[in-house]
């Protein structure tokens, strides 16, 4: 298989989020399966679910791949339950969310994954993030991420470093 161009979407807000997210960069950066790693800015914003949680820590990571789509589900999902990861509530707060936002220009829809990521379009700690690393990436709504970012209400998405 050649290696196909990805983006990931990046979160945490348990248990010292900041310093997980730079773990993890760190960690998946590392690894011989993803090559040519770019991380966005990390950003702080207010929880999508529940607001009885603590702010996330976004950004946003692109990375070539010879991995297939559940080969890269399974791996992150590893990175995931290493950083202790417990899945119990939908947009529950949580110590690390890898979601796969983009693989190639593949549009994938099975029960574990759909790809591109259902609501990236309507959520500003993915575009903005996604727009600063990759501005003139076409998204499935035809608007480059840049255009699509500079449209997004901010609600408070704020960078931190």
């Amino acid at each position: 298989m050649s290696a196909v161009r990805c983006y990931i979407g990046l979160g945490a807000n348990l248990d010292q989020p900041l310093r997980t997210l730079t773990a993890a960069v760190a960690e998946l950066s590392q690894s011989p399966q993803l090559t040519n790693w770019v991380c966005s800015t990390f950003y702080q914003s207010k929880p999508m679910g529940p607001q009885d949680q603590p702010d996330y820590i976004n950004a946003v990571a692109t990375f070539t791949t010879t991995l297939t789509p559940l080969e890269l589900l399974d791996y992150l999902q590893h990175i995931e339950n290493k950083f202790g990861r417990v899945r119990r509530q939908r947009w529950g707060a949580r110590t690390l969310d890898l979601d796969i936002l983009l693989y190639g220009t593949n549009t994938i829809a099975t029960e574990r994954l759909t790809v591109p990521h259902p609501g990236m379009l309507e959520r500003e700690f993915v575009l903005v993030p996604l727009a600063e690393i990759a501005p003139d990436l076409t998204l499935s709504s035809g608007q480059s991420a840049a255009a699509a970012a500079a449209q997004i209400p901010l609600n408070g998405l704020c960078k931190v470093i």
